[in-house]
């Protein structure tokens, strides 16, 4: 990521809180130790006529990519690991509404790196179900419980 100045900071904080988002996604992937890809992301919207704009912050930051939806939302993404977690610490003094997000989003990567066995493996799936709550997500169908299950279908975890 590039070097932002403390208004830049503030200015993207500010838009990140209005028109953005911090989550982590759990991805049913077998190619996966545990079956599940942890999938962390900082996305910015707007409408497909502001891809410019949205062009421009990618610029200023250096990191992610943009694309366009089919339903007519451009959208500015950060998925990396390394730009996340200096997205995160360098924005994270100036947002007010994601706050929670970025702080739980940076223990995620953190602990991430950490697991040893199935049983890490779901605490970290516990606290990525905790963007539910944050984000008031209500199309997630991957989560905790749904891992435990699977990880003990496949008798990597007892019950």
């Amino acid at each position: 990521m590039k070097k932002i100045t403390n208004s830049q900071k503030a200015y993207i904080a500010g838009f990140l809180d209005g028109d953005g988002s911090v989550y982590v996604k759990l991805t049913k992937n077998d190619s996966y130790k545990y079956g599940y890809q942890i999938a962390p992301y900082i996305t910015f919207y707007q409408k497909e006529n502001y891809i410019n704009f949205l062009e421009e912050l990618k610029s200023i930051l250096g990191v992610g990519y943009t694309r366009l939806r089919k339903d007519g939302v451009a959208e500015y993404i950060i998925g990396d690991e390394k730009s996340l977690i200096i997205f995160a610490k360098e924005i994270l003094p100036f947002s007010k509404l994601k706050s929670k997000q970025l702080k739980l989003l940076l223990k995620i990567l953190k602990l991430k790196v950490k697991i040893k066995n199935a049983k890490n493996f779901i605490d970290l799936c516990k606290k990525i179900d905790t963007f539910r709550e944050l984000n008031y997500s209500k199309k997630r169908i991957q989560d905790s419980l749904e891992v435990k299950k699977n990880l003990i279908k496949k008798n990597l975890l007892t019950p």
